[in-house]
């Protein structure tokens, strides 16, 4: 349930500037922002490539040869061999829009450890998470922490230093891929006062029970995921539907957002479903819905009749996947309707292949709150300690 903030924002980002022009440094990390153009840095300029790193989530690999992360957790994960490793991130339209509340958040983890957790509110940056005298390996993770909806971000190609080298880190042992909203986004996760509004700096998807999840099952994750949005409607206040707010719409997309990276949006770009089919997907849709349906029985019935067809789209973009439906962290009123759902879609399409979850909802009194009523990093845990256990269950990892 996101806060009616957010659509305040929309206005200001949709009228920020896309042109990426300017090269700073970042937090004391940056150093010369000049990479050159001569043919030497040519040869030495590695791109954020299948070949030449994992991808980790939803990824684009635009025509300028930076791969642009759109959806929370989404980045590249390599092994670096050098003595100095500098990464350039460039800036969508919403990094020199002068909106704070909603620039992209990130992180940059060396052997595990997260070493740079920035705001990208300009144009490019410059990070140097390897600074090293001696030749060394090291794993290197860029990572997304914030969600789609506020902001995107572009790894440039980086430049290696003479002897420097980079190779994908290997895949992990399973796979599942995330559909959800704001709790799995991790929303406000930084922030435990539920009587504050959302930001992107307390935004963090490690933290949220989905990417924790996928941590302990030893897992390759891609997350969908859009704070406010649900099945039929997004979170509404005054019992007004808002179909514009609802996933399946943008489910065969890169992502949604009010940003945009030179002139493209994420929701412009088709996402090609053969390059990762998970084992698994877990959806997480109905808080929203639920502040829109309520008790009403006709409401309820088009989540129900939507529900399926949408379950129809995601069988059809992965065949093979065991699909859980789940709900209820913030709340289990509309489960039922997921457990009809769930039913109905199994008897119409012969389709065996899924199953469905309930959460414990989450107790602020035991365990906090935080912002606009979110869970907290203990709850997160509590919720991610349940699904791993329903999943070792249901898939006998």
């Amino acid at each position: 349930m996101p806060a009616a903030k957010i659509l305040a924002f929309i206005c200001a980002v949709m009228t920020a500037a896309s042109v990426f022009t300017a090269c700073s440094e970042s937090s004391g990390r940056g150093t010369d922002t000049d990479i050159g153009s001569s043919e030497e840095n040519d040869m030495n300029k590695i791109v954020m490539n299948e070949k030449n790193v994992k991808l980790v989530g939803r990824t684009y690999l635009a025509e300028n040869d930076t791969l642009w992360c759109a959806l929370s957790g989404s980045g590249a994960e390599f092994e670096f061999t050098g003595k100095k490793l500098d990464i350039m991130i460039e800036g969508d339209s919403v990094s020199t829009s002068g909106n704070a509340d909603n620039y992209c958040r990130l992180a940059i983890y060396v052997n595990g450890e997260r070493v740079v957790d920035d705001m990208l509110n300009e144009a490019v940056k410059l990070y140097t998470p390897v600074n090293g005298t001696e030749v060394k390996t090291y794993t290197v993770k860029i990572i997304k922490l914030s969600e789609t909806a506020m902001s995107t971000m572009g790894i440039m190609p980086v430049k290696l230093e003479e002897g420097a080298s980079i190779s994908p880190v290997g895949a992990k042992k399973h796979s599942i891929e995330f559909i959800g909203d704001s709790i799995t986004c991790g929303y406000g996760v930084d922030d435990e006062d539920e009587n504050h509004s959302f930001k992107t700096s307390t935004e963090d998807v490690t933290k949220a029970y989905a990417y924790r999840t996928a941590q302990a099952l030893d897992a390759d994750y891609s997350m969908f995921s859009i704070s406010g949005y649900g099945i039929i409607s997004g979170w509404t206040g005054d019992g007004q539907k808002k179909p514009e707010q609802a996933v399946p719409q943008y489910y065969g997309s890169l992502g949604f957002s009010y940003g945009n990276f030179a002139g493209t949006a994420p929701q412009d770009i088709q996402w090609d479903f053969t390059r990762w089919q998970p084992e698994l997907i877990v959806i997480n849709l109905g808080t929203n819905d639920d502040s829109y349906c309520g008790s009403d029985e006709e409401k309820r019935r088009d989540y129900i009749d939507s529900y399926k067809a949408f379950l129809g789209t995601v069988r059809e973009k992965n065949p093979d996947a065991h699909i859980i439906c789940s709900l209820g962290i913030m709340g289990v009123n509309l489960y039922p309707s997921v457990e009809e759902m769930y039913l109905e879609y199994k008897k119409e399409s012969g389709d065996d292949n899924i199953s469905v979850f309930k959460f414990t909802p989450q107790n602020g009194a035991e365990d906090g709150l935080a912002a606009d009523w979110h869970p907290t990093a203990k709850t997160h845990g509590k919720a991610a300690e349940a699904l791993e256990a329903e999943i070792r269950t249901v898939m006998g990892w």
